[in-house]
């Protein structure tokens, strides 16, 4: 009896544990492979869960990070592209576009992207971060001190700010303070800091 039972039940189960996960469950699922590091798996349980609801903008989202990981920076865009079409108040999206376009060069589309997430999250450091180091590539060097302040007022030990801090203040005649800078960025753990110090602190 009970293996008539289990024989009647095991096609049901199979399909409930092969299909029965939501569009938010897979996005989910992909969202954590992201956070570990497997974007091909966020990728693909991401494009799963589109399959089940295209009005998911979390899911366009999540994909559209780990295509950025995997540096589809284009790939990546499009996703985003379609997140903030869905959802005008995803910061995080605007954020994760922004920081694309500054990779491809496209300063003043990065800044204006940031501008969009500093305006939806005044407490987004890596925003303010980003839209400084996209200024400087412009030579807004005053513009980029000010944005990194205020990355480091709202996270002390944001080494990469430091950093970009440094190389403008040095740009703008202050290779003291920039050195200084520079200095804290590698015992923040910021390599890259040294070399720019043997470049320009010597």
């Amino acid at each position: 009896m009970h293996r008539t039972l289990f024989a009647m039940l095991f096609p049901l189960i199979t399909v409930t544990i092969c299909y029965g996960q939501t569009a938010v469950e897979w996005a989910d699922r992909g969202d954590t492979k992201r956070v570990n590091s497997d974007y091909r798996g966020a990728i693909a349980d991401c494009s799963k869960a589109i399959e089940l609801d295209p009005t998911l903008a979390a899911a366009y989202y999540t994909r559209g990070d780990a295509k950025r990981m995997l540096q589809d920076y284009r790939g990546a865009m499009g996703d985003l592209n379609k997140a903030i079409e869905l959802d005008p108040t995803f910061a995080m999206a605007y954020f994760t576009r922004g920081d694309a376009k500054r990779v491809l060069e496209d300063y003043r589309g990065a800044i204006s992207d940031c501008n969009k997430a500093i305006e939806l999250d005044p407490t987004f450091a890596m925003a303010y971060f980003t839209r400084g180091d996209a200024k400087r590539m412009i030579e807004d060097d005053r513009g980029a001190v000010a944005d990194c302040n205020k990355a480091i007022e709202l996270d002390p030990t944001f080494a990469s700010a430091y950093c970009t801090r440094g190389l403008s203040k040095i740009s703008m005649g202050q290779k003291h303070g920039g050195c200084l800078d520079l200095s804290k960025a590698g015992e923040l753990g910021y390599e890259r800091a040294y070399d720019a110090i043997k470049e320009f602190c010597k």
